[in-house]
């Protein structure tokens, strides 16, 4: 028995037909044209405005209340502002600049950043140079402290203020109420919680890391002043404080200048003069950190740390010494006033034997008018007018 296997009706290929609508592919160039399309129409639009707001017409006259001030004058000249200026400028001084200071002062009241009437505007006696110029660890240590006080103390100032502080600290070394070392003086008073010579080394600011560029800036200026650099403008001082404080003892020592945000002052009297100085180095710089806490010296005032009390302790002295003969007008570090008559020096039996005193004494110079030529007749006498 055979069985037919029947399969439905299948269409062949050429009954088949279609249409296909073929396009172009699009490029890149033209997807970029319809992106950009919208800024064209815009930028468009904006060429067509321009010219219209430019031109001149009547609707200026209408809209003239909208101009500001002369803000269309071609003369007008912008002026820098003063820390803006090649040499008027320092790091920080915008805030000094930019600072307020139309505020008028109650009648009576002597701002700290201006001379009282009578102050003079010279520091009086310059200080001389004192050298570090030994190499090892003294120089090392003196270079470190002051260094640090230079930067902690004035890293904002400008040069001269920078200056003037490390005077005043060489000029400590050279004080004999002072430690005689840069590390000494620096570090003063640290082991107390508050009354350190310098804030800085007991109010907690040596626990933050330097900015490097400031401590360069503030080593170089250190480098000169033991070098043997002296700021002639703050001369004999020992001390400056801030103009946005006034301590106890600035009205009782001189006031010498004003010098960015810091007020210099020296001792008055007997230890403020050039004769209590001393300005030779001798080293032996202790370690260039604060010393340990001293609970125990809070509770006890020290008279080595108040400049009121070293002021009267040395003019005290003088007197003493003036009233039992050991001082008179005239010497080192004593009043001005009539010289005293120094005893004839001790001479050698040999020197005695050919005329001691005699030899010394001018005896054989010309004393007539007629035998000194008259250019040299006022050869070593004091004028008491010059120019008459």
């Amino acid at each position: 028995m055979q069985h037919r296997l029947t399969f439905p009706y299948e269409p062949r290929p050429r009954d088949f037909s279609a249409r296909l609508k073929r396009r172009a592919p699009r490029r890149l160039g033209q997807r970029m044209e319809r992106r950009h399309m919208g800024r064209r129409v815009l930028v468009l639009l904006a060429a067509m405005a321009v010219p219209a707001l430019a031109a001149p017409g009547d609707w200026r006259g209408e809209w003239d209340a909208f101009d500001i001030g002369n803000a269309g004058a071609a003369q007008l000249e912008l002026e820098p502002m003063p820390f803006e200026r090649t040499g008027d400028s320092f790091p920080g001084s915008a805030f000094y600049y930019l600072a307020t200071d139309d505020t008028p002062l109650v009648p009576g009241i002597q701002s700290d950043a201006d001379n009282a009437p009578g102050e003079a505007d010279i520091a009086g006696a310059v200080a001389r140079a004192i050298r570090v110029d030994n190499s090892g660890i003294d120089r090392t240590r003196a270079i470190q402290c002051l260094t640090a006080a230079i930067y902690y103390e004035a890293r904002s100032e400008p040069d001269q203020g920078q200056r003037a502080v490390a005077q005043v600290v060489l000029n400590r070394v050279a004080h004999p109420s002072y430690p005689n070392t840069v590390c000494g003086v620096v570090f003063q008073g640290s082991e107390r919680r508050t009354g350190c010579q310098f804030s800085f080394t007991c109010d907690g600011s040596m626990a933050k890391i330097p900015n490097p560029m400031f401590w360069q800036r503030a080593q170089g200026v250190a480098l000169a002043a033991l070098a043997g650099y002296v700021e002639p403008s703050v001369g004999l001082a020992t001390h400056y404080h801030t103009i946005a404080i006034h301590p106890y003892w600035a009205p009782s020592l001189r006031y010498l200048t004003t010098i960015g945000a810091h007020r210099f002052y020296s001792f008055m009297g007997a230890a403020g003069r050039s004769g209590a100085f001393r300005f030779a180095y001798l080293g032996g710089e202790p370690l260039a950190a604060p010393h340990a806490r001293n609970p125990a010296a809070d509770r006890e005032p020290d008279a080595a740390l108040d400049p009121l009390a070293i002021q009267r302790a040395y003019d005290e002295g003088l007197k003493r010494a003036q009233a039992g003969g050991l001082v008179q007008p005239g010497d080192v570090g004593a009043p001005l006033g009539t010289a005293r008559a120094l005893p004839a020096p001790r001479y050698s039996q040999d020197v005695q034997n050919r005329g001691g005193e005699a030899l010394y004494r001018g005896d054989a110079l010309p004393t007539a008018p007629q035998d000194v030529r008259p250019e040299y007749r006022d050869s070593g006498r004091w004028i008491a007018q010059p120019g008459a």
